[in-house]
């Protein structure tokens, strides 16, 4: 990858020249490559700002390029991205493995219950279900109970969601009287947010769905980097076709649990090499019982380090209020908001409670949440059918602290 990327690609040749890397030979082994500069998501917004839309990272004439996505824009500006011929290719091989570990073949029928924009997930999701052979079923421009009847009615066997939509079409086929886990649906790949490392979150779905849960992550200007095996015991990091190293966040350091840093080797037309994916997670000490020699994130992407919240001296992510939250069967959506009342700091918890026993579940939840997290939070119910649903991922979590 790296002969055309320092020969053409101005971003690369210039960033990697000033770290002493002028020819793919300069680079002999792992010393080597973690002398080499990390590439910020900070940087690449600077870059296309200084040079829109798509800064000096394309590596080839634009007429070598053949897809254009963005990325949501939910940490920041959104991203612009290329991908030639053979990088669409390989965006779908990286999704095919994922599929492939799910035990997902061309006999089955994946349903893609989104409205297609110009989201890489969706599309290079597509593109593996396609190599792989399967029926392909987009669900773009329809409402949600329109996507719970094509479920029933197309026989899907596999649904490609995040978790918040996946259980926001649980809530509507049961507000509808439908049994979803009576359906065809064997498998949920989810990805987009932390649901299926979550253990609360993946029993809620599979027992709404009667399906296996399998987790899935990635990123538009990454592509599908992770995959969950048959064992579900971890998030599996595609180390054929990356090169991945867990940093302290702080130093840069080799670390066990920390920040996810990513070198994608099939995209020569737009790189990132030894990227912040700005992804925390933990890796798994042990081999997995599937076989596979590719590490391990335990619990997968545990969260976002730029959402990770600290409240009062204790530090946690949003995904683990969640874990607690979906421990408790009559919450459906819940709402999480942080403030700062005079010098104290303060987090209230609004629940969505169905089927009675509001009270208790109110004073249980707060128990809960204080003994797993290690701080005290205010917990109130609300009507069900108060709080915002989302079509794709959530936005659960508003600190209202003035300096975030």
């Amino acid at each position: 990858m790296l002969d055309p990327v320092l020969r053409h690609n101005a971003f690369y040749r210039d960033k990697l020249g000033r770290a002493g890397l002028d020819t793919a030979g300069d680079l002999a082994g792992m010393e080597d490559y973690r002398r080499l500069p990390f590439t910020s998501k900070d940087e690449l917004t600077e870059d296309q700002a200084r040079t829109p839309p798509y800064g000096s990272l394309a590596t080839f004439p634009p007429d070598r390029y053949v897809r254009e996505h963005h990325t949501t824009g939910t940490t920041g500006r959104p991203l612009r991205w290329l991908d030639t011929a053979e990088s669409w290719e390989w965006l779908g091989r990286c999704w095919a493995r994922v599929y492939r570990a799910a035990g997902v073949t061309g006999a089955d029928r994946v349903f893609f219950p989104f409205s297609f924009g110009p989201y890489l997930g969706i599309w290079s999701g597509v593109e593996g279900a396609r190599q792989l052979g399967c029926l392909i079923l987009p669900g773009g421009g329809m409402t949600s109970l329109e996507r719970v009847r094509t479920i029933l009615d197309d026989r899907v066997t596999v649904i490609v969601s995040t978790p918040t939509y996946a259980l926001r079409l649980a809530e509507v086929a049961a507000g509808n009287g439908i049994d979803l886990a009576a359906s065809t649906v064997r498998v949920n790949i989810v990805a987009g947010e932390p649901g299926a490392g979550l253990p609360a979150t993946r029993a809620r779905l599979e027992e709404a769905f009667g399906s296996r849960v399998f987790d899935h992550a990635g990123a538009t200007e990454v592509g599908a980097w992770g995959f969950e095996c048959e064992a579900r015991d971890g998030l599996h990091i595609n180390e054929s076709e990356f090169v991945f190293e867990v940093v302290d966040p702080r130093t840069g350091a080799r670390a066990r649990q920390g920040e996810l840093i990513a070198t994608n080797l099939g995209r020569a037309g737009m790189p990132l090499i030894r990227y912040r994916t700005g992804d925390h997670g933990r890796l798994h000490p042990e081999p997995c019982a599937c076989g596979s020699t590719y590490r391990r994130l335990e619990g997968g992407v545990t969260g976002r380090l730029d959402q990770r919240l600290t409240v009062r001296g204790v530090g946690f992510y949003p995904s683990e209020i969640e874990n607690v939250v979906r421990g408790f069967r009559e919450v459906g959506e819940f709402a999480v908001d942080v403030y700062r009342r005079g010098r104290r700091d303060a987090v209230d918890v609004r629940v969505e409670v169905g089927g009675g026993g509001t009270e208790e579940v109110v004073s249980g939840l707060a128990r809960s949440l204080r003994s797993a997290l290690g701080v005290s939070m205010g917990v109130q119910a609300v009507p069900v059918g108060a709080l915002p649903r989302f079509p794709v991922k959530a936005q659960r979590v508003t600190d209202r602290r003035g300096g975030g």
